[in-house]
């Protein structure tokens, strides 16, 4: 059994990781940090409770760390954990640049330990769904994807650390998800153009973006996401030689974890037929329009891959620090993207290994 440490029980903590940890058999939720309450352990009974990441890392029988805290301190307790011979889970963003990815990279690399990526949407319905799609070629050559991630919130919610600071605001917020989806469909681009965009009133970090992902064989991708949609934009939208696919509203999962302490439902990750994507295609000469059954997404089977890359199976990583410094490259890249008003060359050079 591995023992997990998890610092932070707010939103991320509380409604992702703990459930998601204490469901995977082979892990165990040992202890949790909260600065000054008992959340955690009156929802597990029998975690300890510690006041400091420190107390947490003198803790010898926790071998592994989930770093769950506001975006600016994923960085320095990720060293810290791995400086005390812990591997260690970091939510999205798992660092605000990429220098400090290859910082923590080679740190775990140099002592035999792991950095694993909290890239959870990886196991979306809707993101399994499309995967599968361009697996059996439904939709041909592809032309163009796009990915939106809009909501409706025209004042700070109360997520206020992820919102109102200057930490990468929703760039490298629901940035993060979206880029790394289209690294994991398409690959790494060979330009990036972007605006970065603050569109609420008051002062505050950036609220909306539009990135766009050139490649070399003319292929594009769109990425979006906004805070003030109340009417939202397809999830997907792809385009190709053979047809279309769209698909709108949200994986399931975040809403049911919002009400488990604990998934025990056999049907977990499916959804309804009426929030099934619909797919437009050339069938022999004919336009045939129909609705694709959602993929039931998974995101037990993130920490399942944590777990065994745990205890030796280095191909199980559900995420690599490299694919993470991709990832915050782009975003990098369309930030200077859109202080420029000008696309971006990439230059993939200086990966960590």
């Amino acid at each position: 059994m591995i023992r997990v440490g998890l610092v932070g029980f707010g939103m991320a903590g509380r409604v992702f990781h703990a459930p998601l940890i204490s469901s995977v058999e082979g892990l165990e939720l040992a202890a949790v940090v909260e600065r000054s309450t008992d959340m955690a352990a009156e929802r597990y009974p029998g975690i300890t409770t510690y006041r400091s990441v420190e107390e947490l890392l003198a803790d010898a029988s926790i071998k592994l760390v989930v770093v769950a805290t506001p975006n600016s301190s994923h960085f320095p307790i990720a060293m810290q954990a791995l400086e005390a011979a812990k591997s260690v889970v970091v939510d999205k963003p798992v660092a605000l640049s990429s220098g400090e990815v290859v910082q923590l990279a080679e740190l775990a690399g140099g002592i035999g330990l792991h950095v694993i990526p909290f890239h959870n949407r990886r196991f979306d319905s809707d993101f399994l769904t499309i995967r599968k799609l361009m697996d059996e070629r439904s939709l041909g050559r592809m032309v163009h994807f796009e990915s939106n991630f809009d909501r409706w919130r025209p004042g700070p919610s109360s997520r206020v650390w992820k919102e109102e600071t200057d930490e990468g605001g929703i760039l490298f917020d629901l940035g993060t998800h979206l880029v790394d989806q289209a690294l994991m469909l398409f690959g790494q681009p060979a330009a990036v153009g972007a605006e970065v965009l603050r569109e609420r009133d008051g002062e505050g970090s950036n609220d909306a973006f539009t990135i766009r992902l050139h490649y070399f064989s003319g292929f594009s991708v769109t990425l979006g996401a906004n805070c003030l949609s109340s009417l939202a934009r397809p999830r997907f939208h792809l385009r190709g030689s053979k047809g279309n696919f769209w698909k709108w509203g949200l994986d399931p999962q975040e809403d049911a974890l919002n009400n488990v302490a604990k998934i025990t439902d056999t049907n977990w990750g499916e959804e309804p037929n009426d929030r099934w994507g619909t797919l437009s295609a050339d069938v022999d000469g004919d336009i045939v329009t129909r609705p694709v059954p959602s993929t039931p997404g998974d995101y037990r089977l993130f920490y399942a891959g944590v777990r065994d890359l745990l205890l030796g199976d280095a191909a199980a990583a559900p995420v690599t620090p490299t694919e993470a410094w991709r990832a915050i490259r782009v975003l990098e890249w369309a930030k200077q993207s859109s202080e420029l008003h000008r696309d971006v060359e990439c230059d993939w050079s200086g990966e960590p290994a």
